[in-house]
């Protein structure tokens, strides 16, 4: 009461404490303000290349570079037959194949210092412009009844769909980022709805259009593999599972009605794949030769150079079906290395995925090694017949100049945030160790501040 009051006064003022502010309100405020703070970072500039870069994973680049001998010395071993009976000379495969793989090997290192936040900006740019590319490929004469390859007179030839998967990469490791704490329910008025809507409706939206232009090329391979990496990015960037499988289950079913409805070709593929001696004068060619090569080699193989089905028995032995040369040359033995090397790069690429310091250097490197899985694996399985043949190129090993620059181009963005993990570990074991130097300056100049006096 007021001193009036306390007097006998006629005015009375009762004070009263102040009405909290409801735990959901301060919460919301919280994520307001933490929003408008990560607005406000994304915006500061970003440089180029890092001022001070993290250490490089070096067991990480040596099983990058041994992978990628090895694939040169078996496209070497399994092309030279085919180069010399069609162009006259043995290295028409291997030799540009090398200048890739040189020129691959440093950008990946020059991309390795680059701050992958500086490459975020480009995600949308880089979206339009495969668009556009896709377009144009369908404007270019006919490969093998394809158009999947920007071919111009007197300058490398692109294939597009290497571009695209990177840029669909980007875009939606970018998207999952920003949108993180809606996706996993952290923002106010977000839930299941805003969860289906922007981790499954949304990556969907963007992946149609290139779908529907890989359709027209046809590039089935493609679609399948973009599919693939979108899934894994989905699924890891917080889409809630019962969204996630609903989705796929349309998503198959879709593929499934959309190749069935083409005509004979898939209807083609089944046959030769449960029957794949059935037709080796045609369709079944290429698996039935696979076949005959992988048992070829034993457990040990008849030795590098000295394959009998690369003599033009096995189509496409310098690309999709390198494998089976491989088998064919060092047996199961080799088969195994290979296939524990291209491991050990995926599980390498997790831990560095784990170690990221933040939500979108985590998904990029998740996106480029779902890529480099999804061919490993369906490239293997296509060569032993374990799924029909799709056309899958495996990574390293096949011929093809803009799949490898591309994929050594991701291997080093993933460099680039292992770099940035390490120097964040770096910098936190940085400051815990001076915290620790302060606390002991401290209690040797107070012996009695430990216990608190």
């Amino acid at each position: 009461m007021t001193d009036m009051a306390r007097h006998g006064g006629t005015a009375r003022q009762t004070y009263r404490t102040p009405r909290s502010r409801s735990g959901a309100r301060q919460r919301a405020e919280q994520m307001h303000r933490a929003a408008r703070q990560a607005c406000q970072a994304s915006r500061t500039p970003v440089r180029m290349f890092y001022k001070h870069p993290g250490k490089l994973n070096g067991a990480f680049l040596a099983n990058l570079i041994i992978l990628q001998v090895f694939g040169l010395i078996i496209l070497f071993s399994a092309s030279y037959a085919t180069s010399l009976n069609k162009f006259g000379t043995s290295y028409e495969y291997v030799g540009p194949q090398t200048i890739y793989a040189i020129m691959g090997l440093v950008a990946a290192l020059i991309v390795s210092r680059v701050d992958y936040h500086w490459i975020r900006r480009f995600a949308w740019p880089l979206y339009f412009v495969t668009l556009g590319l896709l377009v144009v490929v369908l404007f270019m004469p006919p490969i093998k009844g394809c158009r999947r390859w920007i071919n111009v007179s007197g300058l490398p030839t692109i294939q597009v769909s290497e571009i695209g998967k990177f840029a669909l990469i980007l875009l939606l490791a970018h998207l999952f980022a920003r949108y993180q704490k809606r996706i996993e329910g952290q923002f106010p008025g977000a839930g299941p709805a805003q969860n289906l809507k922007l981790s499954i409706f949304l990556p969907a939206g963007l992946l149609a259009p290139i779908l529907l232009l890989l359709l027209l090329e046809p590039h089935h391979s493609a679609m399948i593999l973009m599919c693939c990496i979108a899934a894994s990015i989905m699924l890891v960037g917080g889409a809630l599972l019962r969204w996630f499988f609903m989705a796929g289950g349309v998503a198959v079913a879709g593929i499934a009605l959309l190749l069935v409805t083409r005509g004979g070709y898939v209807a083609e593929r089944l046959q030769g794949w449960l029957q794949p001696f059935s037709d080796m004068q045609d369709s079944t060619r290429q698996t039935g030769q696979s076949l005959y090569t992988i048992g070829s080699g034993g457990l040990f193989g008849v030795g590098i150079g000295n394959s009998v089905q690369k003599h033009m028995w096995l189509p496409e032995a310098q690309n999709d079906f390198i494998f089976a040369i491989l088998c064919e040359e060092l047996g199961f033995v080799g088969a195994l290395i290979c296939i524990l090397l291209f491991l050990l790069l995926i599980f390498q690429g997790i831990v560095i995925a784990w170690n990221a310091p933040d939500r979108f250097g985590s998904l990029l490197v998740v996106g480029c090694i779902a890529q480099i899985s999804f061919q490993f694996l369906f490239n293997v399985a296509v060569v032993t017949n374990t799924i029909p043949n799709t056309g899958i190129s495996l990574p390293f090993f096949s011929s093809g100049g803009t799949s490898l620059l591309m994929l050594l181009g991701q291997m080093g963005v993933v460099m680039s945030v292992c770099r940035a993990g390490n120097r964040k570990k770096a910098d936190e074991k940085a400051a815990a160790e001076q915290e620790k130097q302060a606390q002991r300056a401290q209690e040797e100049a107070d012996p009695y501040a430990r216990f608190g006096r």
